[in-house]
């Protein structure tokens, strides 16, 4: 009763107080946070920004740059203001049939503005450079504008220049740059995906009307996720088993027209569509299915291998595995663009995520004290400055995987495979981290579609898998530097593939107690990842040869040592990056330039041995040497933290391409910008 009374008298005073207050009583405003641009109270720039975003890109700024602008000027690419500055980014709230068609439209006004000019009729070198710049920007707006465009050009078109001979050329190059086609690559099947040897579509060949029969025989051989193929496509590249007089000659390309000039779908094709997915809902994925579809026998793409009028198999390769091989190796540019185009998704993320933590305030650590910017949080500083660093790292590879992709030779094929599938996939999973994190850094603003990283989390997290599952790209890099590995032993002869000349010196030796300069010394950074990768090799060179003396086949053996192997595949992967980090650096002769990379690439290497359990479980870093990196890896962030600003400028995204919460979001926010 006590409990009640006292209850029932705190109320009536709270009722009492609230009539004291006059009804006219005006409500007092508070005064609001104020935003500080953070190029104010930041420090100026240690080091050229300009320099490292020349350094990072690498190539073709000024075309970059034009295409950002030319993108900026059309009312086609969305530009809203908010918070006083004009962005462009797609509006994901359209629906999915809208975004299709303003992809398409969009394709339309870079083709007018001769932005694909010698995409696929260019030549050389330079216009190689040039195509893979123009991409990376359109990625930088677009997932799906890119993924469409690459489709058509690098896809399709990278088959007929490569699969196909100077009669292709002559028909579909020019024709596809122009978009007088509209294209699609009919690969993964419902049934199959990386194991593109085991596609059930069949093709046979009747020497009566010198035809080609494309059939799909069950629902599992279905084509499936074909992007352009469910509303756009007017032609694809057909992946198939070709049936040569009763016998299977293995998976080979040909060229089928699905619709009509008028868009109308071919006799004896049917076509679905995919429907909604969680990202890349401007691009039309289909299913197709073929009813005995009739080909010319001139479609059969016929660089490794064609078909006589008279239905005589013809191929200068012999043994099927190095004709699938001969097949696959052009392939690399969807894994050569998607791991660029990850590089530049973090570059966003973390630009947008920077800036907001160097305006955004939380807590105070005195009574009444002023509150604290996130980004001078050490926790904050963790979470965010190691990924710049990898990201830094992660840029230079890439520009070294272009190198490699646009200098290929045949005896180089084998290497970018290689190459390319370690790099798509650690620069994938990297990306799909870092935006995570930047989403969380940003707190409940992260999630809005307009501040982008929350979007690009659904429209990047494909890249995982297609061109290529990234657990099984791991371990083919595994079992071609096995392959490598054997065949060194064999004969006996040194390393000459790969990277792995190191293993034909002497295994580095770890000090057994580290110090600062020792772990910032690109030396012993060096030592410790090929120490890795060396002894990662050997176990699995011994593991596979355990299984296979207990009666596993190879591919057994291959399979129950998958844990060595992604290991293995890591350990390779990094290293690699490791080194063009290094190489980038040696090239750059500004000390200011060369400390802040010397800086970047130490908070590398030190995050990797941090967070990759390998170094512990293996024994390359004893208990108190893994302590001393992960305290240095505080001290980086510490020395790094002043620069923030500067080395997220130097990705060189224009502003309108980042988001409103990278610059004003009080004002972005306002009462005033909500009524617009």
């Amino acid at each position: 009763m006590e409990k009640v009374n006292f209850r029932t008298q705190i109320l009536t005073r709270h009722l009492q107080d609230h009539n004291r207050i006059p009804i006219t009583a005006p409500i007092s405003s508070s005064p609001c946070l104020s935003y500080t641009p953070p190029e104010v109270s930041e420090q100026p720039s240690s080091f050229d920004v300009n320099s490292m975003r020349k350094l990072m890109d690498g190539h073709n700024l000024e075309e970059r740059d034009w295409l950002f602008n030319l993108m900026i000027q059309s009312e086609l690419f969305n530009p809203k203001l908010r918070g006083g500055k004009v962005f462009v980014v797609p509006d994901y709230n359209q629906s999915m049939e809208q975004q299709r068609e303003i992809t398409m439209k969009r394709i339309k006004y870079l083709l007018d503005h001769g932005v694909f000019k010698g995409w696929l009729t260019g030549k050389g070198f330079e216009s190689e450079m040039r195509k893979l710049a123009l991409l990376e920007v359109i990625e930088i707006f677009d997932h799906s504008l890119s993924i469409k465009i690459g489709v058509h050009f690098f896809l399709w078109g990278g088959a007929i220049q490569f699969f196909g001979t100077k009669r292709h050329h002559d028909k579909w190059l020019s024709a596809t740059e122009n978009y007088l086609i509209k294209a699609c690559f009919s690969m993964t099947e419902l049934g199959h995906g990386s194991n593109v040897r085991g596609i059930e579509t069949i093709t046979t060949y009747d020497a009566n009307s010198g035809e080609f029969t494309v059939n799909t025989p069950s629902e599992s051989a279905q084509k499936y996720w074909i992007g352009g193929a469910a509303n756009d496509a007017t032609h694809t590249i057909v992946f198939s088993q070709l049936n040569i007089e009763g016998k299977n000659e293995g998976v080979h390309a040909f060229i089928a027209q699905i619709r009509d000039a008028d868009g109308k779908i071919c006799p004896n094709i049917r076509i679905a569509d995919c429907g909604h997915k969680i990202g890349l809902n401007g691009v039309d994925n289909g299913r197709i299915w073929f009813d005995n579809v009739r080909i010319p026998r001139e479609n059969i793409l016929n660089s490794v291998a064609d078909v006589s009028p008279d239905g005589k198999y013809l191929s200068a390769i012999k043994d099927p595995d190095q004709r699938f091989g001969a097949f696959m190796a052009p392939l690399t540019s969807g894994r050569v663009t998607i791991a660029l185009s990850a590089v530049y998704s973090a570059k966003i993320s973390l630009s947008i995520a920077i800036r907001y933590s160097l305006t955004r305030r939380a807590f105070s650590v005195t009574p009444n004290g002023p509150e604290v910017l996130l980004l001078d949080y050490p926790s904050h500083q963790r979470r965010l400055l190691p990924l710049i660093a990898k990201t830094y790292a992660m840029s230079f590879a890439g520009n070294y995987l272009k190198l490699l992709y646009v200098g290929r030779t045949p005896q180089l094929i084998k290497k970018l495979h290689i190459v390319s599938s370690g790099f798509k996939a650690i620069l994938t999973w990297h990306n799909m981290r870092t935006l995570q994190e930047c989403r969380e850094a940003c707190g409940g603003q992260g999630l809005k579609t307009e501040n982008r990283i929350g979007q690009l989390k659904g429209e990047f997290d494909v890249q995982s898998t297609f061109e290529g599952d990234n657990n099984v790209l791991m371990q083919q890099v595994s079992k071609a530097l096995l392959a490598e590995y054997v065949a060194a032993k064999k004969k006996n002869k040194p390393f000459t593939e790969l990277g792995l000349e190191h293993m034909n010196k002497s295994c580095p030796t770890i000090p057994s107690q580290l110090t600062v300069s020792t772990i910032r010394s690109s030396q012993f950074q060096d030592d410790i990842f090929c120490l890795r990768e060396r002894d990662l090799l050997n176990r699995f060179a011994a593991e596979i040869s355990r299984y296979q003396a207990q009666g596993k086949s190879k591919e057994s053996a291959f399979i129950a040592g998958y844990q060595l192997a992604e290991d293995l595949g890591r350990a390779f992967t990094d290293r690699a990056i490791l080194q063009n980090f290094i190489e980038a650096e040696n090239s750059v002769t500004d000390a200011s330039l060369k400390n802040m990379l010397s800086l970047m690439r130490s908070m590398y290497v030190v995050t990797t041995l941090d967070e990759d359990a390998a170094f512990l479980r293996y024994g390359y870093l004893t208990r108190e040497n893994a302590a001393t990196v992960r305290k240095e890896v505080g001290n980086l962030c510490t020395e790094i933290r002043p620069h923030a600003l500067s080395l997220v400028t130097s990705f060189g995204i224009p502003d309108a391409f980042l988001s409103p919460i990278a610059f004003d979001w009080i004002a972005a926010n306002s009462w005033s910008t909500s009524q617009d």
